[in-house]
């Protein structure tokens, strides 16, 4: 549908899943694929915010933009934190976006550790390789997550007294 429209507009038809393309289209199509999901966490903790807060900011003579940076956005500290962990992890998990698009190719452009975890225990019966593999990566991941969550203090919010 894209390559129509580039058509259309006078210009060349984009190889999205040549080798030079391939991953940054795999981006783009998981990056649309759970903004969804990831706008409507941040709804849930826009929500949770107290309107008296954004009472009291207006009342000091706040402005909006003020109002984002200095309040918003620093109680929305947890639902950001757990925002950015499963984004990280996400965009570990393309496996199924590989699968579908492009099976590792064109020449091996797209192959991520997940593509090489399932074709060395099923394609190539390497299971106890692929199982180490799949082991190594849990922790680096675990690791990740704790790392950015320890950063992020994500644990803490800013909204005291409610």
């Amino acid at each position: 549908m894209v390559n129509n429209v580039i058509e259309w507009l006078g210009f060349d038809r984009v190889a999205f899943f040549g080798s030079d393309l391939a991953i940054p289209t795999i981006a783009g199509i998981n990056t649309w694929r759970h903004m969804g999901y990831t706008a409507l966490l941040i709804f849930a903790g826009l929500q949770m915010i107290p309107p008296s807060v954004y009472e009291a900011a207006a009342i000091d003579g706040a402005s909006e933009w003020r109002t984002f940076w200095r309040v918003t956005l620093p109680l929305l500290r947890p639902v950001m934190a757990l925002v950015m962990v499963l984004s990280v992890i996400g965009s570990f998990q393309v496996f199924d976006t590989i699968a579908v698009t492009t099976s590792g190719g064109p020449i091996n452009a797209t192959r991520v550790i997940y593509f090489y975890i399932y074709d060395l225990a099923f394609n190539r019966f390497n299971f106890g390789y692929a199982a180490a593999l799949s082991s190594v990566l849990f922790v680096l991941l675990a690791g990740i997550a704790y790392v950015q969550l320890r950063l992020s203090r994500a644990g803490e919010s800013d909204l005291r007294g409610s």
